[in-house]
């Protein structure tokens, strides 16, 4: 399993963030840039910018209306303690939309694993056709955490291809949310924080036939 590898995290109280890549076909690493903007109370609007890995796998063909399994295995991480000489006190409240994929219909999930990630544990919601990732939190800055193995139950159309991705296309259209929590010399800010993969690959492609 790979590490997560963060670059430019150079926003004042935007201290982590926890997106889950969807899989690609056969057993794989996968890696996505989320683009991220946290709204700082005083300084305003800070831009961050991060890669994720996760350890994936998904069928390169299933049969119409059969059933198959997208599986997301995402890599271990530590909060930062520190952000741009502020402490990071935790990062909470999060959640990840995942778009169910056309040609398919969503059955079930199974989470299974992860650690660190607060009292209550993650759940995933389905409405409107997104499945939505998200638990409270708090994970505190410099502790170490993993999310949990996601297995997502999904059944195939009856033709076509099968194209999985993660939701969000921009700041106001954000695939993925949560608020980091910071020490300053005015006091504690929190920033509520939006981000959307940049670009938007496509995790898995699973051709019906």
């Amino acid at each position: 399993m790979k590490a997560l590898h963060f670059s430019r995290l150079a926003a004042l109280t935007a201290a982590a963030v926890l997106p889950i890549a969807l899989a690609a076909p056969a057993s794989a690493a996968t890696s996505v840039t989320f683009d991220c903007q946290a709204n700082a109370p005083i300084v305003g609007p800070q831009k961050v910018a991060l890669n994720q890995d996760a350890d994936v796998s998904a069928p390169a063909t299933v049969a119409p209306s059969a059933a198959f399994d997208v599986v997301i295995d995402p890599a271990p991480n530590t909060v930062p303690s520190e952000v741009s000489g502020n402490k990071v006190k935790n990062i909470n409240t999060f959640a990840l939309k995942i778009p169910i994929p056309a040609n398919s219909s969503y059955v079930g999930a199974t989470l299974s694993g992860g650690s660190g990630l607060g009292s209550t544990p993650p759940a995933i919601s389905v409405a409107n056709g997104v499945a939505t990732l998200s638990f409270p939190g708090p994970i505190a800055g410099g502790a170490t955490f993993e999310l949990p193995t996601v297995t997502a139950h999904l059944t195939a159309g009856q033709s076509g291809t099968i194209q999985t991705k993660l939701g969000g296309t921009s700041y106001t259209d954000p695939g993925l949310t949560f608020k980091a929590v910071a020490s300053t010399i005015i006091g504690d800010l929190t920033a509520p924080t939006a981000c959307f993969p940049n670009p938007s690959p496509v995790f898995t492609t699973t051709t019906i036939g």
